[in-house]
């Protein structure tokens, strides 16, 4: 860290000027080395567990395991009672041991150290090197990215506090005591003819204070380093700057009622001052002139002004939670952060000898429903809190750490986010390691603990120095083993053989790791979904058919194509490195169908049907809105439809122009489609063909498509746009995971961060005649399959039913339960067409008729058809040994109409 002090009477100041902490890396020779056996922890994960009682409810330590040096991860489950139902609750707390010489904490900030400027935890601690991390101060989502409270790094104001109540902050002093008390900021500016004015704070975006609720900015000076990243000293703060550069101690430039263009030089920092405090640099300040400036943080429990240069770090929370050992009352109202709310959550705290430090979070996940703030304060007065606070939580609650033998910080588990990921937020509370190079201590074998059949799964051996930090093994020799014919030793890796568990042991010398293996079999997995959900059915096609499968745990896997086996009906056909080739059509077939399996488990099927393609739009008759959007919000630009020129000149065309020279980072200029909500493409669409004018801008241009279940798909048009003039691009889109009905939404241009001085930021394309190759049925009718129309009556209660007027027995009798009408499907598909099969191990009816594929399942409402999820009133039964579906729910997906007689209970079905 670069910084500058300045001798001010007793007051010492240090603004940061620039900090970057590289990544550690630890190599050694292990030449002449004794081995050692791993360490053994008692309760490492699935061992022995101790429980900690609190009053109604109860904290249970599962386990643990060592990070560093001085820091563990201790996972707990606490156990509480909600509206008389007990629930668990997953925590995952870090130790970290003050008095260890060679573990520290300390504040990471945003990117490359940087305010204004947000960063998920995960990248924070790749970029600091931090061993373990989590989610720090609150911040104004809205805003630039900078905390609320106080932040200390490495004796070095960050950012003062804002003028908040009830805002606690944890620190750690210099001699290794943990803080944690309420903060105010003091400074004052000294000019060259000895005249004074106060300082408001350091590096702080524009809020309104309390109780006075007046604006932070109005009348008042602050000073920005070059920690501040934005050029926007805040935004939004509604005053007119006057700014001072100061670099040396001397005033360099003086802009009065304007902004200095540019950052904060990093050998200087800039007083920004509005009203009074402007109209004191005009009377006071002249360039060339000397300026000093003294600053402290004042404890507002004490009063005592303290010296930031006096902590280590600090960090800013929200509320006291623990006091005393107890839970106290809030220092601040919890109805902005949901307090009674069970939502993820948070908080750091110490204990009462002052030597061990608590990084705490609750999970808010499939596996754990988050806790309220009261649950929050129970549980770390159990765990041995002694005084602790909130930090953000809800949606930005993230840890990260490193597993012992790895050389990065992960996951510890899945954020309340799910898929969508970490949240990017403005600072975390960091755990570093500062231990020298160390001895081999132990070896730990490293690699996935699930695979599937068929899947060969590589591993490592990977060890650990006495400091418990990684070290080299790159010249260990080992033999591999397993326990069992679970999985085999392939010479690279352990391959799935069967399901089951398998202990995997890598030996070398009298040194050796183990670690235990799951093989998933069919009862597993809840479901097995090819990505492409239609397929043309042509001699020859092609398609990308990858697998994914949903274990029971709720984990989504992709399934290795070796994993796979596939049946198809209909067709000869074969797959090969995840590509399905169609060899021949049987005759007559006008449908066929290629179904994954895996470990007996049948998956949904693929159907494929005579295709044809379909002009989705020319723009020449367009009744929608069309419109331009950028990100950032700098980038400008117009969409609009046009008449074309040069040999489009008849035509109209999408015109889309952009200008991404504003702003900063990744940029995007958006053509969008009907507003937000987009237009429906066709059911089942498998390729896509569009005109594109392009301007050789080597920018990428993309589709944005909106699938049935809510989630967002990109499909590359040209990466990169390296053309001039009209050319017709044609896009696969097997592959994409598309869930029908799908819609597009947006046709956009992308100038990515990297490499941006080789891209254009401004040009201009066009997009006419866009066409969707789709099932000619449109994906989900029966018309046009070859399949038969037919008459079939039926009688609850009856085993008996005519087709076409023909008497034919049942081996079973539709049943009439709670209002609902249950029938086997079986004869019904006999009679209409189709297939249906049954998995017993799941529980689970598939039926495909036509281009409709339809996934029941046994005790549940939610069903699948053609791989979208939809809910049914009802779910489908065993009754004497056999499954039963309700009668309207299969008839109106597979295009049957059905009629219902309640005199006589006849059920008459026709197509």
């Amino acid at each position: 860290m670069v910084v500058r002090r300045e001798e001010t009477g007793k007051k010492t100041k240090r603004v940061q000027l620039a900090a970057n902490r590289g990544k550690k890396w630890i190599l050694v020779s292990l030449a002449g080395l004794i081995w050692i056996q791993p360490v053994v922890l008692p309760e490492l994960f699935g061992g022995s567990a101790s429980t900690i009682h609190a009053a109604a409810s109860q904290a249970t330590r599962l386990g643990e395991e060592i990070v560093t040096s001085g820091a563990k991860l201790v996972k707990y489950r606490y156990t509480t009672t909600r509206s008389g139902k007990q629930v668990n609750v997953l925590a995952d707390v870090v130790e970290v041991d003050l008095s260890n010489p060679y573990v520290q904490l300390d504040v990471m900030t945003g990117k490359g150290g940087q305010l204004t400027t947000r960063q998920a935890v995960e990248g924070m601690a790749k970029e600091t090197g931090a061993v373990a991390g989590v989610n720090g101060d609150f911040f104004a989502t809205g805003g630039q990215g900078v905390p609320m409270g106080a932040a200390v790094s490495k004796g070095t104001l960050v950012t003062s506090p804002a003028q908040l109540t009830g805002m606690f902050a944890f620190g750690v002093k210099s001699d290794n005591t943990p803080v944690i008390d309420r903060y105010g900021f003091s400074g004052t500016i000294l000019a060259e003819d000895g005249s004074t004015f106060p300082l408001a704070g350091i590096n702080q975006e524009s809020y309104t204070t309390e109780p006075e609720k007046a604006y932070s900015h109005v009348n008042k000076m602050f000073i920005y380093t070059s920690a501040w990243k934005s050029e926007d000293r805040p935004k939004g703060s509604g005053t007119t700057p006057t700014e001072v550069l100061v670099q040396g101690g001397v005033v360099q430039q003086i802009s009065s009622q304007s902004a200095i263009p540019g950052p904060v030089p990093a050998d200087g920092y800039i007083l920004r001052a509005h009203g009074l405090a402007a109209d004191y640099i005009s009377a006071h300040l002249a360039v060339g002139q000397r300026v000093e400036t003294t600053y402290q943080l004042v404890s507002q429990t004490s009063g005592q002004e303290i010296n930031p240069s006096d902590f280590k770090m600090m960090i800013g929370g929200h509320t006291l939670l623990v006091d005393q050992g107890k839970a106290s009352s809030f220092t601040r109202s919890t109805t902005s952060i949901s307090g009674g709310s069970s939502v993820a959550r948070t908080a750091v705290g110490y204990s009462q000898d002052g030597k061990k430090a608590y990084i705490i979070t609750a999970e808010k996940n499939s596996d754990s429903p988050g806790m309220t703030l009261k649950e929050l304060q129970s549980f770390m007065t159990s765990i041995g809190v002694w005084k602790g606070l909130n930090l953000d939580g809800g949606g930005s609650t993230t840890m990260v750490t490193r597993p012992l033998a790895e050389t990065e910080a992960e996951l510890t588990f899945t954020t309340s986010n799910g898929s969508a990921g970490q949240r990017a937020v403005a600072n975390g509370l960091g755990v570093f390691t500062i231990a020298p190079q160390g001895t081999l201590k132990g070896l730990r074998v490293s690699g996935a603990s699930t695979l599937l059949i068929g899947q060969t799964v590589s591993f490592t051996l990977k060890g650990y120095d006495n400091y418990y930090n990684p070290i080299d093994t790159s010249g260990v020799q080992a033999t591999w083993k397993s326990s069992n014919g679970n999985v085999a030793w392939t010479g690279s890796g352990f391959k799935g053989v069967k399901a089951g568990t398998a202990k995997i042991t890598a030996v070398s010398g009298e040194a050796k790791s183990s670690m235990d293996v799951t093989v998933l079999g069919g009862s597993d997995l809840d479901g097995l979904t090819p990505v492409t959900t239609f397929a043309p059915l042509e001699a020859g096609a092609t398609v990308s058919v990858p697998v994914t499968a949903k274990l029971k745990n709720g984990r989504t896997v992709e399934v290795p194509n070796e994993a796979v086996k596939w049946v198809f009906s209909g067709m000869k056909a074969s797959v090969q490195n995840g590509v399905l080739t169609v060899q021949s059509i049987n005759n007559g077939a006008k449908v066929a169908y290629a179904t994954p399996k895996y470990d007996g488990f049948s998956g949904t099927p693929i159907v494929l049907s005579s295709s044809e393609e379909q002009v989705w739009e020319s723009f020449e008759n367009a009744s929608y809105p069309v419109s331009f959007t950028g990100l950032p919000a700098e980038a400008k630009g117009t969409a609009a439809i046009v008449q074309g020129t040069g040999e489009r000149s008849n035509s109209k065309v999408l015109q889309l122009d952009y200008d991404l020279t504003g702003g900063t980072g990744n940029k995007f200029g958006y053509a969008q489609i009907n507003g937000t909500a987009g237009k429906a493409i066709p059911e089942g669409a498998t390729s896509m063909a569009i005109d594109v004018l392009g301007d050789s801008s080597l920018n990428w241009l993309r589709a944005e498509f909106a699938g049935a279940d809510g989630k967002s798909v990109y499909v590359d048009l040209a990466r990169p746009l390296d053309f001039t003039g009209w050319k017709t691009l044609t896009i696969d889109l097997t592959a994409s995971g598309l869930k029908h009905p799908a819609k597009l939404k947006r046709l956009y241009v992308v100038n990515l961060e990297d490499g941006q001085d080789e891209r254009a930021l401004t040009g201009s394309v066009s997009f006419d005649n866009i066409r969707f190759t789709a099932p000619a049925t449109g994906g989900n009718a029966a018309l046009d399959t070859g399949l038969p129309s037919a008459k079939v009556i039926m009688t609850a209660g009856q085993k008996s039913m005519t087709v076409n007027g023909q008497k034919q027995n049942m081996d079973v009798a539709p049943l009439i339960k709670d209002g609902t009408t249950y029938i086997p499907i079986k004869y019904v598909v006999d009679a209409f067409g189709g297939e249906a099969a049954w998995n017993k191990t799941a529980g689970k009816i598939t039926v495909t008729r036509g281009t409709s594929v339809l996934e029941l399942t046994v005790g549940k409402k939610e069903f699948i058809l053609n791989g979208a999820t939809k809910k049914a009133e009802v779910s489908p039964i065993i009754d004497n040994n056999r499954t039963l579906v309700p009668l309207r729910l299969v008839s109106e997906q597979l295009g049957i109409s059905v009629n219902w007689e309640k005199k006589t209970k006849s059920i008459t079905l026709e197509s």
